[in-house]
């Protein structure tokens, strides 16, 4: 007769999470998530499968796995159903925001940077790119956070790019703006409006901490950022300093 923790070690498998997940299926929301999560060839999440299984919804079940094996985490992580990937990532962050041994940290880094290719939505990213790789980023020198930002800032993968950025987080909260400043100058003018918003985001967070850092990054760089990246980063100024940016920019640009 198996133990309580061997029928429970039992139930940890992706075959589990996955029906788990069926149960909350809802037809209506499978067929509008596509087009909110903009699953298309530019996007690079053409094929993704929904279950129309809402984010709370997949908390609740990730809380019910959070202690689910990696090899079970991958599993999901290669799965063409989103809900499948978005739950596998929400354990993977409990995982790593729960665990107090370095090397315990550094081990799920690793696997989350080995499974970039399945973090290919603007929601998966956001969900899991700061507490995983921006955490990990804390308290290391500037030539180790260039380590791990540089070659996914020069990837040809705009999900990469957007980990780039997305992970500067935690170091934006520190009042730590190097990364970001960097990051928001390589992709000043980039061309995809999901990198255009993170940056747009993350230089307003940059600015709620240190408007000044901001006013000096729009001054040498708002006449060519695209108007979404702007409107972004303007978006919890004085509207009067908003509306002069936005003239300002027009006035440069033109």
């Amino acid at each position: 007769m198996k133990s309580g923790n061997e029928e429970t070690k039992t139930r940890l498998s992706a075959a589990e999470v996955r029906r788990a997940l069926r149960r909350f299926s809802n037809r209506e929301k499978a067929e509008f998530f596509p087009r909110f999560f903009k699953t298309d060839p530019e996007n690079r999440a053409e094929g993704d499968l929904f279950l129309g299984v809402t984010v709370p919804e997949q908390r609740g079940v990730a809380k019910t796995f959070r202690d689910l094996p990696l090899e079970e985490i991958a599993k999901l992580l290669a799965d063409t159903t989103h809900e499948f990937r978005l739950t596998a990532l929400i354990i993977l962050v409990t995982q790593f925001t729960k665990s107090r041994s370095e090397t315990e940290r550094s081990r799920l880094l690793d696997f989350y940077l080995a499974n970039l290719d399945a973090v290919n939505t603007w929601d998966l990213v956001d969900t899991s790119a700061h507490k995983i790789l921006g955490e990990s980023l804390v308290g290391r020198t500037l030539e180790e956070r260039r380590a791990f930002l540089e070659p996914l800032a020069d990837s040809e993968a705009w999900s990469r790019q957007r980990v780039a950025v997305v992970a500067c987080f935690p170091l934006i909260k520190r009042s730590e703006f190097s990364e970001i400043l960097w990051l928001a100058e390589s992709f000043v003018a980039h061309p995809h409006d999901l990198i255009q918003k993170a940056v747009g985001w993350m230089l307003r967070e940059t600015g709620k901490r240190d408007l000044e850092v901001l006013r000096v990054f729009l001054t040498e760089h708002a006449a060519v950022m695209p108007r979404v990246m702007l409107r972004y980063a303007i978006e919890k100024m004085d509207p009067v300093e908003r509306k002069q940016w936005l003239g300002w920019r027009t006035h440069q640009s033109g």
